[in-house]
Parts: structure tokens; sequence; C-alpha cells
């Protein structure tokens, strides 16, 4: 009796160190087993020739895609102890099975291939039971059945088949896909087996911890998968990916990823899970995602055409099977780029808790393992998120990475990308620092650097230094030396208009235009450079020299809308205005939604087809405004997902905002260098890259939809009068064209906040005045036109988001304004700019239109007021500063009048209205001379002078 209990307890402690892989304590045990009177030595030949050939295996691990050949002097003694328990044949039905599956691995190991096929066939693995079975002895099958594949893949095909085969008779194919068939259905069981060891022997291993130590102690050390098992779970969907069957590969990684997990398989998980991301971004798209809780279809567009009906079908069942996860409101991706998201994501998670930080060189190439294996996910995560525009998701995933960073320059440059697209401009700036510290010698960095600087964030003098960095790179820059000079240019062009001394603004202006020059010497045919170099040339009123470079801008760029708005208003300030019209509307044929030129468009329509023209033009941008901020992006219709759609929404408050000037040269360069008036949102075919694209490169052509606005409601408080003639549809602007990277980043962020509900997009009636007012039938009409955009947008009051959408609403009400007060119309000017107000209340734009208003109605003390506040918020703008000048030389306040005129002319010398009013008051106090000299230089001005100011367009590199 107690050599029976002392023998149980001895098999026990024998089966365990088996499961757990303690091969070191197995001869002990064994010398133990051959003592007692119960054991045989047969049993005893098995567990030693089992321990030699494992730990054999352990010190001389075998490779992948390697062909072992030949018998090993070590594996000598396992072959001999095989054969003896073989021969004696004492041992139970169970342990001949396990000696028959040992020497068939032996044979492997050895080359003998055939050999091991036929240890398996008298075996026949099929009928070994897995119930039951010990968790070793699940390690034993599923370690057969992954030999046996490997077997078979190595063995050629029987004779008669290899016959068919060179005659290429259709038995011939049935053969070879029968036999393709039995390997898979072999590495399949095997890795459903392994996956059930696993789970089987990590419970094991816990609970045998906990019975034997009742305190605290070490946690359970990881199992290793070994060759064999690795091989079982891996093999099959390579095979699969490599016979054209993508359905069947996808839907092998899906069941191992389902299965419950252990700590032995997670960084096999982790590999798997970011291999299938890759397959899921790169090569399935919409139409052929089929959800993971459903079966794989059996005709797929993934798949190879020419293997059709050679689809690989599993057909075996197991007796036990893998736990999997299973519950209630699992989450379940319904698309492939949100699947793949949540692979990467939980890739992710693993990669920074297993990541190798230490830098001691013994851990030098688990360092590089592990920062390798990050950098792979997340590049794939720039991929999958930047398809949806979540940059803020994107930049916070790759913050997480700055762990692996150190010396790192991939991550630094990914996380700089990422805060540009997600709109934080200051800290990429401070990202592209470190970058150009670890990669000095390249240019584009300080480059993205300097479009930072002088755009979103006017750092102009950082935006100098990163330019020199550039210039002084000198042969190293190569073609980017010519973009380093641009860069120079433009911060001294934007210097200059921010210059509050005409002496300092003419020595940026010369500054700027020999950088320019420098620029268009060294790229002779970069449109951009003959462009910049026109437009500062405008801006210093050189009106035939800027002419003859944005000619030639326009030979190497037909199609640049910013080279046409220039000429347009090069043409405008020769007083060609019929042509500057015309250039316009070629222009917007081509960029129908660029609202700078629509700007421009509607001065020039006051000035040669009278006010109501341009009172169309202003209500046909408020429809364009409607449909262009109502786009929806196609990809995401009917995907929500709390997973995927966060929206990037800004929470400033608009009432604390300042609207720019849209026609002043004082502050129209902070404002517009970042918008070109003619952005896309949401692409619909979003390129599949690797990283983040630098924006000096060649950009995207993106396409965009936009949803048509809703029929416009007749507002309840207009008379009843004739209704007027449809206008003209609104183009849509479906064209497909590049874009700059920052304007891209800026309006995918649009495209997934609330502002896309057309509901939501809406302002309150502007006109209380019947028509019956107007001077005439067409400005009836388009007042009615106008009465209906607005009834038809419902409420103007003040909206959080992104600021350029309602930054334009109010430049185009305030455009409305003005033509309004050129028809001497004090009401419906005063209805726009109430609207533009709701926007903006405390804007010296508004204020300076309601003194305008003011003034139309006489009431110069209310106009005073009203410039004095403008003044108050914007003390450099200029067009109030010379309405208030002219107020003060009607109230005879000469000297003061002067005073504020000066000003305005040492803010702008180019303004020769101001000289003009100037004139005036030194004339009135009889300066006569001075005066004269005011009204001469006025004059001179006038004749160059634009219908709009040159720089209302956008200076960005």
């Amino acid at each position: 009796m107690t050599a029976r209990k002392s023998g149980s307890r001895l098999e026990t402690e024998i089966e365990r160190c088996r499961s757990e892989s303690q091969w070191d304590k197995i001869p002990e045990l064994v010398r133990q087993l051959s003592a007692k009177l119960i054991a045989n030595d047969d049993l005893g030949e098995l567990l030693l020739a089992e321990c030699k050939l494992q730990t054999y295996l352990k010190e001389n691990p075998l490779k992948q895609g390697a062909s072992p050949r030949g018998p090993r002097p070590k594996l000598v003694e396992v072959r001999k102890h095989l054969t003896a328990a073989l021969d004696r044949g004492n041992l139970k039905a169970d342990y001949l099975q396990e000696v028959s599956l040992l020497m068939a691995k032996l044979c492997y190991v050895e080359g003998e291939y055939r050999d091991a096929l036929g240890h398996y066939s008298r075996v026949n693995l099929d009928d070994l039971q897995l119930g039951g079975a010990p968790v070793y002895r699940l390690s034993m099958i599923a370690e057969a059945y992954a030999t046996k594949g490997l077997c078979l893949e190595k063995v050629p095909a029987a004779s008669p088949s290899l016959s068919n085969k060179n005659t290429g008779s259709p038995s011939s194919n049935r053969s070879t896909t029968d036999r393709d068939q039995e390997i898979i259905n072999c590495y399949e069981k095997s890795g459903d087996i392994a996956l059930l060891y696993l789970q089987e022997a990590e419970k094991a291993l816990s609970a045998g911890i906990q019975n034997r130590s009742p305190k605290p102690g070490p946690t359970a050390q990881d199992l290793e998968l070994g060759y064999f098992l690795e091989t079982g779970l891996q093999r099959a969907h390579v095979i699969h990916f490599k016979n054209g069957n993508l359905t069947q590969g996808v839907g092998r990684f899906r069941e191992i990823l389902r299965a419950v997990e252990n700590r032995t398989t997670q960084s096999l998980r982790m590999t798997i899970a970011r291999q299938l991301a890759e397959i899921l971004l790169r090569g399935m798209c919409e139409q052929s995602y089929w959800s993971p809780l459903e079966d794989p279809p059996t005709v797929s567009p993934l798949d190879d055409p020419t293997r059709q009906g050679h689809t690989h079908t599993k057909n075996y069942s197991l007796s036990r099977r893998p736990r999997v996860y299973s519950g209630e409101n699992l989450f379940c991706p319904q698309e492939n780029t949100e699947e793949a998201l949540l692979l990467l994501l939980i890739s992710e998670s693993m990669a920074n808790r297993d990541a190798v930080l230490s830098r001691i060189p013994e851990h030098n190439n688990d360092r590089i393992i592990s920062l390798q294996s990050a950098s792979v996910v997340y590049d794939l995560l720039t991929i999958a998120l930047g398809r949806r525009g979540q940059y803020e998701m994107l930049s916070e995933c790759l913050e997480r990475a700055m762990k692996f960073a150190f010396e790192e320059f991939h991550l630094w440059y990914q996380l700089a990308l990422s805060l540009m697209a997600a709109g934080k401009s200051a800290r990429a700036v401070k990202v592209l620092k470190e970058c150009i510290r670890l990669k000095p010698d390249d240019p584009t960095i300080p480059l993205l650097a300097v479009k930072l600087c002088i755009g979103p964030l006017h750092w102009l003098d950082e935006g100098e230094c990163f330019g020199k960095i550039v210039i002084d790179m000198g042969e190293k820059a190569a073609e980017f030396r010519a973009k380093g000079f641009l860069a120079i240019g433009l911060v001294y062009s934007l210097k200059a208009t921010d210059a509050s001394l005409r002496s300092t603004q003419e020595e940026y202006q010369r500054k700027a235009l020999g950088a320019f020059q420098r620029a268009q010497s060294l790229s002779p045919t970069d449109h951009l450079a003959a462009f910049y170099l026109a437009l500062q040339l405008a801006v210093s009123r050189q009106i035939p020299e800027a002419l003859g470079y944005v000619r030639q801008a326009l030979q190497l760029q037909g199609d640049d809308v910013h080279s046409l708005h220039l000429l347009a208003l090069l043409l405008s300030a020769q007083k060609h205005y019929h042509d500057a019209l015309n250039i316009i509307e070629m222009a917007l044929s081509e960029y129908p939604e660029n609202f700078n030129l629509l700007y421009t468009k509607v001065k020039l329509e006051s000035m040669c087809r009278g006010p109501e023209e341009a009172l169309l033009t202003c209500k046909h941008m408020l429809q364009i405004w409607k449909s262009f901020y109502n786009l929806t992006n196609p990809s995401d219709s009917g995907r929500g997902s709390s997973l995927l759609d966060r929206a990037l929404a800004d929470r400033r408050q608009l009432n604390a905002m300042t609207l720019p000037d849209f026609s002043d040269p004082d502050t129209v360069s902070g404002s517009s260098s970042s918008h070109s008036g003619s952005e896309p949102v949401s692409p619909t075919s979003p390129s599949t890259i690797s990283t983040l694209s630098s924006p000096l490169s060649s950009p995207a052509s993106p396409v965009f939809i936009l949803q048509p606005p809703p029929p416009p409601r007749n507002p309840s408080f207009l008379p009843a009068c004739p209704p007027p003639p449809p206008p003209p549809p609104a183009p849509a602007p479906t064209k497909t064209r590049t874009q700059s990277f920052c304007n891209h980043v800026c309006l995918r962020q649009l495209s997934n906040c609330g502002l896309l509900d057309a509901n939501t997009l809406g302002f309150s009636s502007m006109f209380s005045v019947c028509s019956v007012h107007a001077t005439s039938i067409a400005a009836s009409r388009v007042e009615q036109a106008l009465s209906e955009v607005a009834s038809s947008l419902q409420s103007s009051a003040p909206k959080h988001g992104p600021m350029h959408p309602w930054m334009t609403l109010a430049q185009i009400w305030l455009h409305a304004a003005e033509v309004y007060t050129g028809m001497s119309k004090p009401a419906e000017a005063s209805a726009c700019t109430q609207e533009a107000s709701n926007l903006f209340p405390t804007s010296h734009n508004v204020l300076y239109m309601r003194g305008q208003i003011a003034e139309l109605r006489g009431n110069i003390d209310e106009a005073k007021r009203w410039y004095e506040e403008a003044l108050s918020i914007t003390p450099t703008h200029v067009k109030t500063m010379q309405r208030l000048g002219l107020i003060l030389h009607q109230l005879q306040r000469y000297s003061l009048s002067e005073k504020v005129l000066r000003d305005a002319v040492q803010v702008n010398s180019t303004a020769h209205d101001v000289w003009n009013s100037l004139g005036e008051v030194l004339q009135a106090q009889g300066n006569a001379a001075a005066a004269t000299e005011c009204f001469l230089t006025a004059l001179e001005l006038e004749a160059s002078s634009p219908i709009l100011p040159f720089t209302i367009i956008p200076r960005a590199l």
C-alpha cells in the first residue's frame, strides 16, 4: 500500500516535470522510479530518451527553413533508449504511442522524413484522444502534427503523381490540392492543440504553485513554445497566403487571436495582431470585409482567381478545442480599418509593456528588437489613423512611444509630423528641433519648422533662424537651398508687413526681394520662386516687373490659383478692371470655392457691373459656404464607432477671438498664411503610406464630395411679392487637385467635428426691410435672394469648433455690408453687419463697418465712437485710422487728425487714400506745400493701387 502511494506521487511528479519542461529533474526521478517495485526499465527508457532529446533541441535549436540532415552523435543514446523500449514492448499502449511519437520526432531531427511519416502512420494521430489526456501529452500530439506537416512538405509526392504532374493532368492537380489540404490540416490541428496545451499548462502551473506554497511566492515562469509548437501556430496562415488564399489566412489569424491569452503566447499574439492589421490595411477593402464572428465567404475577391475551386475547407474536428473569449456586449469591429486599429492598439499596449529600455551592452540586442517591433506598430497606426484623419489620437499614441525614442530619429520625426497634422504647431516646432539635432544634414526638417513658424504660429524670428540653417548647409542642401532662400524671403516679407516704421519696412522689403531673386536664380523652374518674387515686387509697387514674373510663374504652373489671383490684382492696379474680372472668373472656373477669389470678384463687379451683380456674388458665396462646410466622407457613412470617430473640437470661445481683416495688409498676413481659401475636406481615397509624408513632397490629390444644401425657405416676414427667378446653381467643387499638407490636416479635423450637421449650420434672417425700398427690380431680386439664403441658414449664434469657417462667414457678411454701404442702404448694411457681429462681436472689422454705417446715416459722433472702439482693439488698422482722421478733420480738430493720419502713413505708406486725407488736413491748416506733396504722393500711389491689397494673397511655404 505504501509502495503504491509512493509510486503514485512519483508518477505525478514526473508528469508535472514533463508538462513544465523541467528536463533537468527527469534523470533523478528515473533513478527513483527504477528503485520502486511497481516500475520497470522501459518507462525509464522512454523518460530518458525524451529528456535527452529535448535537452539537445534546447541546446541546438532548429531554425525556420533549415533542413536537418544526418545522424547526430548526441542523439545516438536517444535512439538506443527508444529502440530498447519498442523492442521489449512491455509498456502500456499510451506509453508505446509516446515512444513512437518521440521516434518520429527523432527521425525528423536527423532528416529521415519518410521514416518519420511511417511512424506517424502506425500511430494514426487522428485516433489519439485529447479528452482526459495529461498536459504533457497535449504538447506531444501538437508537436507530432507539426512535425508531420513539415515532413509532408519535405518529402516529394509519389512517383505516379509526379508523372501526372509532368503531364499537367487533372489528377495531378487534385493530388497536389489534396496534399496541400493535408499539410494545412496538420498545421491547423497542431496550432489548435498547442493553444489548448498552453492554456492547460498555465492553469496547472498556477494551481501547483498555489498548492505548494500558501505564502506569496514567485510567479510561474513562462513556458517555451519551441520550434515545433511555434511552427504549428504560424505555418498554416503562411501557406494560405502563399497559395493566394487570403480569406482563409485571415480567418486563421482570427481563430488564434480569439483564443484565451496566456503569458507564453503574448509575444506571438502581438506578432500575429500586427501582421493581420497590415493585411487588413494593405490587402482588404470595405467591400471584401466580413465580420470576425462570421464564417469566411466561400468566394472572395481577395483570393487568387486562378485557384477558384481549390479553396481549403476545414474538414476535421477535435474532441477538445482551446477556450475562446466569449460573452455578452463584446466589441466587434464593423470594418477593416476599425479592426486594424483595434489590433494595433492591442499591439501597442503589449509593445509598451514589454519595452526593453536598458542601455547596458548585454541588453542591446533585446532593445533593438523591442524598438523595431514597436516602430512597425506605430507605422501601421499612422496608416490606420491617418485614413480617418485622427491625427490627435495618432499624436497621443506617438507620445507614448517616446520611451523608445532616445536617439531614434524615426519616432521623433513621426511625432513631429503628427503634431503638425493635429494642429499642435508649437509643440511640433520643439520636436522638430530635436529632429534637427539628430539629423543635422537633412534640409527638409528645418523647412518644415519654417513652414509652421511663418504659417499658424507667426514666429518670424524663429522662422528666420530655421531658414538660415538650410542656407548654411550650402551644397549639402542641394535643390532645397532654393527653398531656404524662399523661406527667408517669406519671413522678411511678413516682417515688412508687421513693421511700424517706414524705414524698417523698406529694409525688410529689400531683403525679401534679394532672397526671392536668389531663390529664383537657384531654381528657375520653380513657379513658387517666380510667384513670390512677383508678389513682393507688387507689394513694393513695381507693377511692370511684377507682371513679368507672374507671367513666368504661370508659364511654369498654369493653373496655380495664387498666380492667377496676383495677375488679376496687378491688372486692377493698372486699372484694367474688366480684364482682371475675366481672369478672376477663369480662375473661379477651376477653383469655384476659393473665397479669396470671390472677395476680389465682389470688388471688381462693384466697379465694372454695378453693386447688384456684386450682391449676387455675395449670395453665391453664402450658398458655397453652406455646402462647403456640409461635407461628408462617403467612406464614413454608416460606420459609427466610438473607437474611431473622435471629434476634434476646438473649445475656444468665438467671442474671445478677433476677425482678421480680409482686405487690409496690416492683419491679413497672420490669418491668410495658413488658409488658402480652397482647402479640401475628407478625401475619399486616402493613400496608404507607411509613414506620414513630408509636406515638401508631392502631396496626394484627394477627391471631395459636397452635400447640396436643402432648398431655402421663404421667410414669413417678407411681403407677398412675385418670386424671383431661381439663381444659377452653385457649382459643386468636386474637382481633384493637390493641396498643402497643413491645409489638408486643418480641414480633415473639420470633417470629423460637430459643425457638419446641416441642421445646425444656419443663420437668422438678416433683413427687416421690404424689397419695395430697392431702386431697381434687379436690386429687389438680389435682396429677396439674400433674404432666402439668410433665413434658410437659420441662426448665426456663435458656435464652437475650428475658427476658419466662421471667420470666412463673417467676411462674407462684411463684404455684403460694404456693397450695401456703397449703394447708400444703411438698413441692409446694418443687418449684414449684425450677422458678422453675432459671430465676432469684438472684431475691429465689425466695429469699423458700424462706423461706416453711422457715417452714411450722418451720425458723426456715433461713427467717431465706433472708430475709436475699433482702434482700441487693433491700433494699427489703417482704414479705421483714415476714417477717424477725416471725422476729426470735419470736427476741425486738425492737429489730432494730422497725428492720426501720419500714424496711418507710418503703418502703411502705400495707402493712397490716407495720403489724400492727410493732404486735405494739411491744406486746411494752411500748409500748402506739404499738402501738395501729399496729394502728389496719393496720385502716384493711386495709379498703382489694386482693387484689394496684394497681401490678401497668402504667404506660406
